[in-house]
């Protein structure tokens, strides 16, 4: 079951990390008032990547073998 809960907790960071690269390109070609809701989510994006740094430094858990 461990094995199930490491491919989810890395399938999570993955996705969240492709959704940031997306958010970034897509800024690069946004129209101005489209902005502010993109930049909102690549702030909320980053934070949760953030959160989940501290609770794996909490829990020991090896960041870099998990993308964070």
């Amino acid at each position: 079951m461990e094995t199930a809960y490491e491919d989810f907790f890395r399938d999570l960071v993955i996705t969240i990390q492709m959704n940031i690269l997306e958010l970034k390109e897509r800024k690069n070609f946004a129209d101005p008032e489209e902005l502010p809701h993109i930049d909102v989510k690549l702030l909320t994006y980053e934070e949760v990547l953030s959160i989940l740094r501290d609770s794996a430094d909490e829990f020991k858990i090896p960041k870099a073998e998990f993308g964070l």
